[in-house]
């Protein structure tokens, strides 16, 4: 029987990746809700290795697939296209259920919360310090991936590889930094309220999710400095760009409704 394929479909071979990264997954939880309780650190530190090895040998399998066996053809790009839009679909919902608790809770606060909003005893922060600087590092990082991008597209492959490496993991860095700070400050002089926790929600999956588009655009740039990408197959790295956009324009309406609205 002849094993040749008529279709220009990847058919992914079997892989641990999956199975290993859903109990890394398990793992990480368990231990994260054993360090909420003050036990010992060490399942959570388990499965963050767990986690973390995964994500680098099915980065590995996913990158050789892509650059070094040519599996991944139009038809398999436009899959990954679509399966990225979806998956930015699901976190335009996710947030937008913070930004409904937030709006409902806002607009008709309870006897509970003082009949105001913030609620009495809460001092929010000022939007025009470190909340506007998160907010300039962040368009930045912006405008220097849409600029590495356009370079893409003009085969400029050194100046984008150039302005990916100056700016974005530096920059990113820093807003983590501040939004430690901001978070730090937020628990010790308001407490836990429902105040601290509609602002402490949005503002901590925000932080997640811009550290999940630093590990995009660090493996990113490791597979640019290896020459992986070119100005017609460098999709892994327009799907970084994507997300990252994305989680900008989410930093937009926090920044508005949260910080400067809400106060």
């Amino acid at each position: 029987m002849s094993t040749q394929e008529n279709h220009s479909f990847h058919m992914v071979n079997k892989s641990p990746w999956p199975l290993t990264g859903a109990i890394g997954a398990m793992v990480t939880l368990m231990g994260l809700i054993k360090w909420f309780h003050q036990y010992n650190n060490s399942l959570l530190a388990v499965g963050t290795v767990i986690t973390l090895l995964t994500m680098i040998q099915w980065w590995r399998d996913v990158t050789r697939e892509g650059t070094y066996q040519g599996l991944h053809t139009k038809t398999v790009t436009s899959g990954l296209r679509w399966g990225m839009i979806l998956f930015i679909i699901s976190e335009v919902l996710f947030f937008a259920s913070f930004f409904w608790a937030f709006f409902h809770s806002s607009l008709s606060p309870t006897i509970e919360l003082g009949s105001a909003w913030p609620p009495t005893g809460i001092k929010p922060f000022n939007p025009m310090q470190i909340p506007l600087l998160n907010t300039a590092i962040l368009l930045a990082s912006g405008v220097t991936v849409t600029f590495a991008t356009t370079q893409f597209s003009w085969k400029f492959i050194q100046i984008s590889h150039t302005s990916l490496f100056l700016y974005n993991p530096f920059s990113n860095l820093l807003y983590c930094c501040t939004s430690m700070a901001i978070h730090g400050s937020t628990i010790h002089n308001s407490g836990f309220s429902m105040w601290v926790n509609l602002f402490q929600g949005p503002q901590g999956f925000h932080g997640l999710h811009v550290i999940i588009g630093t590990t995009f655009f660090t493996t990113c740039l490791l597979r640019q400095t290896t020459l992986h990408f070119s100005s017609n197959h460098h999709f892994g790295f327009e799907a970084a760009a994507w997300y990252w956009h994305f989680v900008d324009v989410v930093w937009l309406f926090l920044y508005i409704s949260i910080y400067w609205w809400g106060s």
